[in-house]
C-alpha cells in the first residue's frame, strides 16, 4: 500500500489514456523563463573552451574550462525565424535545462579556493564565495555540485516535471562522468551526503542571496579525482566572503504546481547512520560483468590519414543532439544494437563509475529493425537476480528466450516476437518516433525501496538519466541519434507487459534511430570568436 509521499507524488503524475497528468491550459512562448541562472554582483572568472584543453591532465582552471564545456556547456546556437536558443552538451527535457552546476575549489592554480557558479551561455565561472582559508596547491581538489530548479520544467509540464528534473540529474551525473574520463579523470558521487550539507556547502540555503528569485534543490556533490581508483572525500565546511544575488527567471509565473515543493521535500535525504551508509537499501544483487573493454565508446581513436584530426570523445560530445524525427525506413546493424546494449551493463567505465549504487533499472526493448533481430519485445536484465524478478513480474506468456547472435555475456531476453510499432507509438503518447526509430525501451525501476527510503525515488530516476546518457552517445558514435521521452503511458505499459503490481514501475522511456533533420533550422557556434551570444531577457 503506497503510504509516502514519493509514492502518492508518482501515482498522481502519471500520464492515461483518460487523461495526462495536470499540467498548464497555456503556454505563452514570449514569457518562457529565462533559461540560464546569474548570481548579479559575483566577480566572473573566464574559461577556456575543451577543444584547447581537453589533452590537459593538470588540474587548474584551463582544464576545470574543459570539464565544464564538455559537461554542461553550450553545443551550438539554433536558429529558425525569429526565434533563437541553445543547445547544451547535457540532454535535458524539452531543452529547459533545470540542472545548475556549482564548483568548489581548493588549491587550483588559476582560481582562488572557494565556490563558484557555472554560467553555460557565457562559459564563465561566478565566484560566489571566497574561503579564507589559503590555496594548497600541492593537493589541488575540485568538488562539483548539482542542483535543480523545478520551475523550469514545471513552467511547461507542470506537476509531472518533478520526474523530468531528476531525470536530467541524471543526464548530468553521466555528462560528467563522460567529460572526466575524456579528459583522464574520474568524477565519482559523495553517496553518503544529506541534503542539508549539499545545500549548506553550495550556499543554496542562503535566503538572503535568492530572495524573489526559484530556489534550487541540493541534489547531489562529485568529487573530480586525478586518479581512477583516488576515494572521494568530503568537502570540509569553511567561512568566507559571500557575493552574488540570484536573478529572477520568470517575473510573472502564470501557475503554482504545490505538489513538486512537497515531493521535493519528502525526498531529500536525512543524515545517514553510518550502519546504512555500509549496508544501501537495494533489492538489487550482484552486477552482471559485461566483456567490453573498459575504454568509453567516446573515446575511441583510430588511425587517421595524413593531415586527419583522430576521433575523440571531446568530438562525440561536442556533435551530441537529441533527434526529433527518424527515418522509418533504417535499419541499423545487429553488432550495434549489441553493443549499444552492453555499454549499459555495470562495468568500470563511464558513466557507472560515477558511483557504487548496485543497478535496479532495467529496459524493456520495443525491437522494429535492427538487422538480424527479430522485431518483438525484449528484456535487458541489468544485474543478476533481475531476471528472475522480470519473469515473476511480467506477462506469465513471455518466452524469455535468449537471442541468436547476441554475445553471450549480454543477457538479452526476447519476450514475444512480432510487429511491435503500433504498440510502441500507442504507449509513448502516440509519438512518431516511437514507431519510426530502429528500436525503442521503456526502463523499469524496481520501486521497493522507495517505501522504505523515499530519497531512493530521486536516485533511481537519476539512474534512468544515466542510462539515457549512455544511449545518447553510444546512438550517436554509431551515426544514430537518440531522444529521451518522458511522455508515456504510465498504468498502461504496466498492463501490455502483463504486470499486476507496483513493484516495477515505468520512468524513463528512449529511442534510437537515423534521424531526419530540419534543414530550416540554422546552426551557428556555441561561443563563436569566444564572444558571448546576447543575453536572454525575460
Amino acid at each position: 500500500m503506497m503510504s509516502n509521499k514519493a509514492l502518492l507524488y508518482h501515482e498522481r503524475t502519471k500520464h492515461r489514456f483518460a487523461g495526462y497528468a495536470k499540467g498548464p491550459d497555456t503556454l505563452d512562448w514570449e514569457m518562457q523563463p529565462n533559461p540560464f541562472r546569474t548570481f548579479d554582483g559575483a566577480a566572473q572568472v573566464e574559461l577556456p573552451l575543451a577543444p584547447e584543453n581537453i589533452f590537459a591532465p593538470a588540474l587548474n582552471v584551463n582544464s576545470i574550462g574543459a570539464l565544464l564545456h564538455l559537461a554542461m556547456g553550450l553545443s551550438a546556437w539554433k536558429e529558425f525565424g525569429p526565434d533563437r536558443w541553445a543547445l547544451r552538451c547535457n540532454p535535458s527535457s524539452g531543452n529547459l535545462h533545470p540542472t545548475e552546476a556549482y564548483v568548489l575549489a581548493e588549491g587550483i592554480a588559476g582560481l582562488d579556493d572557494g565556490l563558484y557558479h557555472y554560467v553555460s551561455r557565457d562559459h564563465v565561472l561566478e565566484q560566489r564565495r571566497r574561503d579564507d582559508s589559503g590555496q594548497n596547491s600541492d593537493n589541488p581538489r575540485l568538488w562539483i555540485g548539482l542542483s535543480s530548479i523545478h520551475w523550469r520544467e514545471a513552467w511547461k509540464y507542470g506537476e509531472r516535471a518533478f520526474r523530468y528534473c531528476q531525470l536530467d540529474l541524471g543526464h548530468a551525473l553521466g555528462a560528467f562522468a563522460y567529460a572526466a574520463q575524456a579528459l583522464g579523470w574520474r568524477a565519482r558521487a559523495i553517496e553518503n551526503l544529506d541534503s542539508a550539507f549539499i545545500a549548506a556547502r553550495l550556499g543554496l540555503d542562503r535566503d538572503e542571496d535568492f530572495g524573489r528569485a526559484e530556489r534550487e534543490d541540493p541534489d547531489a556533490l562529485l568529487q573530480i579525482c586525478l586518479e581512477p581508483d583516488s576515494a572521494p572525500a568530503t568537502p570540509k565546511p569553511k567561512a568566507g566572503v559571500w557575493a552574488g544575488k540570484a536573478n529572477l527567471l520568470d517575473r510573472r509565473p502564470m501557475y503554482r504546481w504545490p505538489v513538486i515543493d512537497e515531493v521535493s521535500q519528502a525526498t531529500l535525504r536525512s543524515p545517514l547512520p553510518t550502519s546504512e551508509e555500509t549496508a544501501r537499501d537495494s533489492a538489487a544483487g550482484g552486477n552482471i560483468e559485461a566483456s567490453r573493454p573498459n575504454s568509453l565508446p567516446i573515446a575511441r581513436r583510430e588511425t587517421a590519414g595524413e593531415g586527419e584530426k583522430p576521433w575523440s570523445g571531446a568530438d562525440l560530445i561536442l556533435q551530441r543532439r537529441s533527434a526529433q524525427h527518424f527515418d522509418a525506413r533504417h535499419i541499423m546493424p545487429a553488432e550495434d544494437f549489441f553493443s549499444i546494449l552492453q555499454s549499459l551493463l555495470p562495468q568500470e567505465r563511464a558513466p557507472w563509475t560515477v558511483w557504487d549504487f548496485p543497478p535496479a533499472v532495467h529496459p524493456i526493448l520495443f525491437v522494429h529493425r535492427v538487422g538480424e533481430v527479430e522485431p518483438g519485445l525484449y528484456a535487458l536484465p541489468r544485474h543478476s537476480q533481475a531476471l528472475a524478478l522480470l519473469r515473476q513480474l511480467l506477462d506469465p506468456e513471455f518466452v524469455w528466450s535468449r537471442v541468436a547472435g547476441a554475445p553471450d555475456e549480454l543477457p538479452l531476453f526476447q519476450l514475444r516476437a512480432g510487429d511491435a510499432r503500433g504498440a510502441a507509438r500507442r504507449l509513448f503518447c502516440n509519438q512518431a518516433i516511437a514507431s519510426d526509430c530502429c528500436f525503442g525501451m521503456a526502463m523499469l525501476a524496481e520501486f521497493d525501496a522507495v517505501e522504505r527510503d523515499p530519497w531512493t525515488y530521486r536516485r533511481l530516476h537519476w539512474e534512468a538519466g544515466l542510462i539515457g546518457q549512455a544511449l545518447y552517445l553510444e546512438a550517436e558514435g554509431f551515426g544514430l541519434r537518440g531522444t529521451g521521452v518522458g511522455c508515456f503511458f504510465d498504468d498502461e505499459t504496466h498492463a501490455f507487459l502483463g504486470m499486476k503490481s507496483t513493484q516495477l514501475q515505468t520512468i524513463y522511456h528512449f529511442t534510437i534511430g537515423a534521424p531526419l533533420n530540419d534543414t530550416r533550422i540554422a546552426t551557428e557556434p556555441a561561443y563563436p570568436q569566444k564572444q558571448r551570444p546576447k543575453a536572454f531577457a525575460p
